[in-house]
């Protein structure tokens, strides 16, 4: 078997090496069991435990309360981007959106289709460099929630705390959920796609206050309603099963890691080390503010897009691989979530100090 690359894909991205080869066992043969993991019925006690645990995983290593409901859905965040208003929103009402990068640009859209849209923020005339300030923006006191996305992964930038204005805060935190330490309680509902800092593609976690379950108006098809999959505990319809296993696997390897707080210096940790690469090197510059950086999506630009080609491309041969910009924003990024290990951003620091000696 060839030794692993250090994948800096933006996600699907890396998962811990543990993680994949008890999947891969357990796809064949689930735990001994006489059956593989994919073949289990989602309504059998053994995967029943699996649900129950992940769920219970979560709820620990974010401390979410107990009138939050958890649930696993399909569709990935883009389907989030119309659920939310439609369960949220009804006609007449409005909401107030951050418009932050291309993911919050395609919420503002689906959500203009249910209700009013107040953007009360817009770095795009700036290619979404940074994000706001509390003080650079205002939200209306009928406001029915502020909307917003917690890292944006195309541009590299994060909020770097959480708005503390009086509305109820709705987050997409596709790409840093886990990542740093939350205050649920602060929240009615957070949404994030698995296949960056939880497991692979294919499912979503959705966690919503429980109140927020019975807004939602007669019209509204059965399966868009979230109060449809928390009345089941997410079991209305099959599951995305083996999804949902690998992100119990990955919460339990963050929970050995020592939870969130702990996985969040590291994250530090690593990002720090390529920012000081990026700042030191006259080759390299950082497309995100600094106050506005991101720990997760590090973005960054070469003096021409030719030699940004030929780093991605002499990269890739050093196993250095999917550090290609977004096609909207061009240049470089590394994507170093949870499961990112250091030495891949190590062997990354002396890549970048070394093409810069040679191209400089």
């Amino acid at each position: 078997m060839p030794e692993r690359i250090f994948n800096f894909s933006p996600g699907p991205a890396t998962l811990p090496p543990a993680v994949l080869k008890e999947a891969a066992a357990d796809v064949v043969n689930f735990r001994n069991s006489g059956i593989g993991l994919i073949e289990l019925s989602h309504r059998s006690k053994a995967f029943m435990a699996v649900a129950e645990e992940t769920e219970a995983l979560i709820r620990e290593l974010m401390g979410i309360p107990n009138n939050y409901k958890v649930l696993f859905l399909q569709g990935g965040a883009s389907t989030q981007f119309f659920m939310v208003p439609m369960n949220l929103l009804h006609s007449g009402q409005k909401a107030t959106y951050l418009n932050t990068g291309v993911w919050a640009k395609k919420a503002i859209k689906e959500a203009k289709l249910f209700g009013q849209v107040e953007v009360a923020y817009s770095s795009e005339e700036i290619t979404y460099k940074r994000v706001p300030r509390d003080d650079e923006y205002t939200v209306a006191a009928d406001s029915q929630y502020l909307y917003f996305v917690t890292n944006n992964t195309i541009y590299g930038t994060q909020f770097p705390a959480m708005p503390t204005k009086e509305a109820m805060l709705i987050a997409d935190m596709s790409s840093d959920i886990l990542s740093r330490p939350v205050d649920v309680s602060k929240f009615g509902l957070i949404f994030a796609g698995a296949q960056k800092n939880m497991g692979p593609a294919g499912v979503t976690v959705v966690i919503i206050r429980e109140d927020l379950l019975d807004r939602v108006d007669d019209t509204v098809p059965t399966m868009l309603k979230y109060k449809t999959h928390a009345d089941k505990d997410s079991m209305f319809n099959t599951p995305p099963c083996f999804a949902i296993y690998c992100v119990g696997r990955v919460m339990h390897w963050l929970k050995q890691m020592g939870g969130v707080a702990a996985i969040e210096k590291i994250n530090r940790d690593k990002a720090a080390l390529l920012y000081e690469a990026i700042d030191s090197i006259d080759l390299y510059r950082g497309h995100a503010e600094k106050e506005s950086r991101s720990l997760m999506n590090v973005t960054f630009n070469l003096p021409t897009p030719e030699l940004e080609a030929q780093f991605v491309r002499e990269a890739t041969a050093v196993g250095l691989d999917g550090l290609k910009g977004h096609r909207s924003v061009g240049g470089c990024r590394a994507s170093i979530y949870n499961a990112f290990p250091k030495e891949g951003v190590e062997k990354l620091v002396s890549f970048m100090a070394d093409f810069a000696k040679k191209n400089g």
